[in-house]
């Protein structure tokens, strides 16, 4: 029986949820409810403020006088997130995750203080930089945590409960941040978190403080790692900012970024993936794939909605709000004790749910479908991205050493973050071209923009349905036996 040498165990495994027989008594139990309780509320905060900030930033912005850098605000989260991830992968995998839980809490709260008390543009973008590198040293450090705390029968329900504790702050999160901004202070939002970010950091450093340390085979050495994800990170940057400039300069700017990005990426990615190798490289691409599928489409729903079927903004922020409740129960779903299909099957089959949802958008273009329509198709979709990814992250961990835990869930969420920015990109540049060039007295854009962005989103996801077959290996057996 020939050994798969990198996970030393048969290569012809089951990508399957069908539980083992453990002696487990549940992400509640005794032994995990600390950890639990402090995990779900460390996502809960993260989730708040992305939602919060999001509906806080068209007011902090003109107070502080900085309309014209107001995608730097954005764009510096994200490129300090970006490098805050590998950093943590590399901490977790040589050191162990409790160094980037702690560090990354402690400035993520700094973040937020420097965010809230800046008096001008350039410190509220170096708290919204400090934000991004805590997140990302925090996220990693709890998917390692997860790895190594939970048995492999009870992590599709750990993450089951991290989408579900994205829920309350995705319907809570803009309502008070609106209050807060338009009857208080936008400063609130920010100062108002910032106490509370290392409460269940104290509930989980007992339980990462008993598993920290190098994996048992020992440290692993990379080189470079960190130059290439700051390189990667600040040429997305450049990438962002160009695409907010309608001249010369932006194109060679995008030109410069994507000659960094072409040659760093794939080396901070497991090999395999551009190729869609089977097994891990093709559970890590596939996050991409999904999140730039469904975020590419997402982001143009409410403007649809608004611009062609003429609902109000609040109408149309409450099609977003199903999507939420409908990802948790996706989730939920696959992370049951009874669900028994094999996790690429649960892959594919959202997959394919998110692609047909993403389709069914596009009726809704039509004077004769009943708006609600959208409002139903996206819960739909949402159910099928809840299976799809938290799955994706289950099969992470079956698939990877424990010396890789932290590299190869920062490479996951990379391919999350970059399959996002690069279709809800081209989404946009799809959008600002027919807008440029649509009449100057008007505002809108012809209809079937929007059917090229949906159309573009859901095959898109139609063939992630497909390559998610690629994350099962082959039955070598099988083969031997064959005709």
């Amino acid at each position: 029986m020939r050994l798969d040498r990198r996970h030393e165990r048969p290569y012809y495994w089951l990508v399957t949820s069908k539980p083992v027989e453990t002696t487990d008594a549940g992400i509640l139990g005794p032994a995990h409810r600390n950890l639990t309780i402090g995990i779900v509320a460390t996502v809960v905060f993260i989730a708040f403020e992305a939602m919060a900030v999001a509906t806080a930033m068209p007011k902090a912005v003109p107070d502080l006088d900085g309309v014209p850098l107001y995608a730097l605000a954005f764009s510096g989260f994200f490129t300090a997130s970006l490098f805050g991830l590998v950093l943590s992968g590399e901490i977790c995998d040589r050191r162990g995750p409790r160094l980037p839980v702690v560090a990354g809490a402690v400035t993520f709260s700094v973040g937020l203080v420097l965010a809230g008390a800046a008096q001008s543009m350039w410190p509220f973008i170096a708290g919204r930089a400090a934000q991004g590198l805590g997140g990302g040293l925090v996220i990693v450090a709890l998917y390692v945590t997860v790895g190594r705390s939970y048995s492999e029968n009870l992590r599709p329900r750990i993450f089951a409960a991290l989408s579900a504790a994205w829920v309350v702050p995705s319907i809570v999160g803009p309502l008070v941040a609106g209050m807060l901004a338009d009857h208080a202070s936008w400063r609130w939002v920010f100062l108002g978190l910032a106490p509370f970010v290392m409460i269940p950091i104290m509930l989980i450093l007992p339980s990462v403080r008993a598993i920290d340390g190098p994996p048992p085979s020992g440290p692993v050495t990379r080189r470079r790692r960190l130059p290439l994800a700051a390189a990667t990170a600040l040429a997305m940057a450049v990438l962002q900012y160009a695409g907010t400039r309608p001249d010369l300069l932006a194109l060679i700017l995008a030109i410069a970024a994507l000659g960094v990005l072409v040659p760093t990426v794939p080396r901070l990615l497991p090999p395999g993936v551009l190729r869609l190798r089977r097994g891990l490289p093709t559970v890590v691409i596939m996050r991409g794939v999904l999140a730039g599928a469904f975020f590419g489409a997402e982001a143009f729903l409410p403007l649809l909605l608004v611009a062609e079927r003429g609902l109000s903004s609040t109408l149309a922020g409450l099609s977003l709000t199903g999507g939420a409740l409908g990802w948790a129960a996706g989730s939920w779903y696959q992370g049951r004790p009874r669900t028994t299909v094999p996790r690429h099957v649960l892959v594919q089959t959202g997959s394919g749910i998110v692609s047909a949802a993403i389709a069914a958008l596009g009726l809704v273009l039509l004077p004769a479908v009943p708006a609600p329509v959208a409002a139903v198709a996206w819960a739909l979709g949402a159910v099928g991205m809840g299976m799809a990814m938290s799955s994706l992250s289950v099969l992470l961990f079956q698939l990877s050493p424990v010396e890789d835990h932290g590299s190869n869930s920062a490479a996951l969420q990379m391919c999350d973050n970059l399959g996002t920015i690069t279709f809800v990109g081209l989404a946009g540049t799809i959008f600002g071209s027919a807008h440029g060039a649509a009449p100057s007295s008007g505002t809108s854009v012809p209809v079937w923009v929007y059917a090229v962005i949906l159309a573009l989103m859901a095959a898109l996801a139609a063939f992630g349905a497909w390559a998610a077959g690629r994350i099962r290996k082959p039955d070598p057996l099988a083969q031997a036996v064959g005709p």
